[in-house]
C-alpha cells in the first residue's frame, strides 16, 4: 500500500501539486504554510536557547555567526516553503547542509561537559522544519533520508550515540515518515477525486447533448426516414418512379437518414463527449436571475387532443429550472404523439404546491409492457432516459412512469422551488 501510494503521490504530485495548488484548492497548500510559520517560530525558539547559554560556550562568536546566517536564510526561504512550486530540492538541499552544518558546528563551539548532559544543538528544532519540508515535497521515503542524514550528524558530531540523541532521531524519523505517507495518499485521493469530477463533468455534458439532439436531430432524421420510404414506395406528383422531380431516389434519401440515426444514437451512448450544450430551437433564452411563468412556456403544447389544466396564477420558477422543466414536458408529449396512436388524447395537469411544483402528463393511449423502457435505452433511444427523467433529475426532482399495455402512460415530473 505505501508503494502504491508513493507512486501515484510522486506522479500526482507535480501534477496536481501544480495545477490545483495554483488555483488554491490543494490540500498541500495549508501544509506548506504551516511549515513556513514552523521554521520561523523555531528559528525564534533556538536564538532564545543560545542567548540564555552562549557564555557557556568555547567559541560563542561563531555561534553568533551560524545563527547570522541561519536568520537570513530562514527569512529568505519563508516564501519558497509557504508553495510547493517554489520550494524546489535545490531549496530543500540548503536547507537540509546548513542543519547539518549547526548540528556538527555544536560539537566544536560548545562545552563537552554540557555536551555530555545533553545540551541542545545550535539549530535544535529548527532541523525538524527541514524534514518536514522533504516530507511534503516527496513523500515519507525522502523524510526518511532527510532524517537519517540529521540523525547521523548528531551521533557523530554532537555527542556520540546517547540515549537522549537516538531518542530525538527516532521522534523526528517517524515524525518525517508519517507525515510523507499522509501527504503521498492525500496527494493519490486528490487526483481520483479531481478525474471522478472530470468524468462526471463529461458525462453531465454528453447527456444534455443527448437531450437536445434527441429534440431536435433525431426526431428529423426519423421523419425523414419514414417520409423517404413512403414516397419512394408509392409517391406521384412530385416524384417518378420513386424519384424526385431532380432525379433523388427517396427510398435511397430514407435509407442513408436512417443510417445516420443509428450512428448518431451509437454516438450519443457510446461515451462521454466535451461539447457544449446547444440552445433549444425556436426557444427564447431563459434568464437565469429571475424566474419564468411555467403555465406560459407549457401553453404551446395544448391542442385538440391535448389539454393543459393549471392554477390560474403564474407558477413560478428559477429560469433554467422552468425552461428545463418544460423541455421535459415538451419530449412526454411528443412521445404522446409518435407512440399513443392518431386518436389518442393526453392531459396536463400543473400542481402549484409550496415546495415544489409537479406536472403530470396522462394519456389513453395503448401503453407499454414492462420492460420496454430499459429495451429502448439499450438501442440508444433516449427520449425517456435523458429528454425527460435526465432533465428532471439533473433539477434535483424526480421522474416517475406508470404504465401497463392497454391502460395508457402516465409521466409524473416533480421539481423542487430550489432548483439546481
Amino acid at each position: 500500500m505505501a508503494d502504491g501510494a508513493g507512486t501515484d503521490g510522486a506522479r500526482a504530485g507535480g501534477a496536481l501539486g501544480g495545477t490545483l495548488a495554483a488555483g488554491g484548492m490543494s490540500v498541500e497548500l495549508p501544509l506548506w504554510k504551516a511549515i513556513s510559520y514552523f521554521r520561523v517560530l523555531a528559528l525564534c525558539y533556538a536564538l532564545l536557547r543560545y542567548f540564555n547559554s552562549y557564555l557557556h560556550f568555547l567559541h560563542p562568536v561563531a555561534g553568533w555567526i551560524y545563527f547570522g546566517a541561519l536568520i537570513l536564510w530562514t527569512l529568505a526561504s519563508t516564501r519558497a516553503f509557504s508553495n510547493p512550486q517554489r520550494c524546489t530540492w535545490y531549496v530543500l538541499g540548503f536547507d537540509l547542509a546548513l542543519a547539518v552544518t549547526g548540528i556538527v558546528l555544536s560539537g566544536l563551539t560548545d562545552a563537552p561537559a554540557r555536551i555530555s548532559h545533553g545540551a541542545p544543538t545550535l539549530p535544535t528544532i529548527w532541523a525538524a522544519g527541514t524534514v518536514l519540508g522533504f516530507a511534503a515535497k516527496g513523500g515519507w521515503r525522502p523524510a526518511a533520508a532527510s532524517g537519517a542524514v540529521i540523525g547521523v550528524a548528531n551521533i557523530l558530531g554532537h555527542g556520540g550515540p546517547t540515549g537522549d540523541n537516538v531518542h530525538n532521531i527516532v521522534l523526528l524519523l517517524v515524525a518525517g515518515c508519517a507525515i510523507g505517507y499522509v501527504i503521498e495518499l492525500a496527494r493519490a485521493s486528490e487526483a481520483t477525486l479531481t478525474r471522478a469530477l472530470q468524468v462526471e463533468a463529461a458525462t453531465r455534458e454528453r447527456e444534455r447533448l443527448s437531450r437536445d439532439i434527441h429534440d431536435g436531430v433525431l426526431q428529423v432524421l426519423a421523419l425523414v426516414q419514414r417520409r423517404g420510404a413512403e414516397l419512394g414506395g408509392g409517391a406521384k406528383g412530385s416524384s417518378v418512379n420513386g424519384r424526385g422531380v431532380d432525379g433523388t431516389d427517396f427510398a435511397e434519401l430514407g435509407r442513408l437518414a436512417g443510417e445516420q440515426e443509428r450512428a448518431l444514437r451509437a454516438l450519443m451512448t457510446g461515451g462521454p463527449l466535451r461539447a457544449q450544450r446547444l440552445p433549444e430551437a425556436g426557444a427564447e433564452a431563459p434568464d437565469p436571475a429571475g424566474p419564468r411563468d411555467l403555465t406560459a412556456l407549457l401553453r404551446p403544447y395544448a391542442g385538440e387532443r391535448i389539454t393543459l389544466s393549471a392554477p390560474g396564477t403564474p407558477v413560478l420558477l428559477p429560469g433554467p429550472a422552468a425552461g428545463e422543466l418544460a423541455a421535459a414536458v415538451g419530449a412526454a408529449v411528443d412521445n404522446v404523439r409518435r407512440h399513443a396512436g392518431e386518436g389518442a388524447r393526453a392531459w396536463i395537469l400543473v400542481e402549484d404546491e409550496p415546495e415544489a411544483v409537479t406536472v403530470s402528463i396522462r394519456d389513453d393511449g395503448p401503453g407499454f409492457a414492462p420492460g420496454r423502457l430499459g429495451e429502448a435505452e439499450r438501442a440508444g433511444r433516449l427520449g425517456v432516459s435523458q429528454s425527460i427523467r435526465g432533465r428532471v433529475v439533473d433539477l434535483g426532482g424526480t421522474a416517475e412512469l406508470y404504465s401497463a399495455p392497454g391502460e395508457g402512460v402516465e409521466v409524473e415530473l416533480r421539481v423542487p422551488r430550489k432548483a439546481s
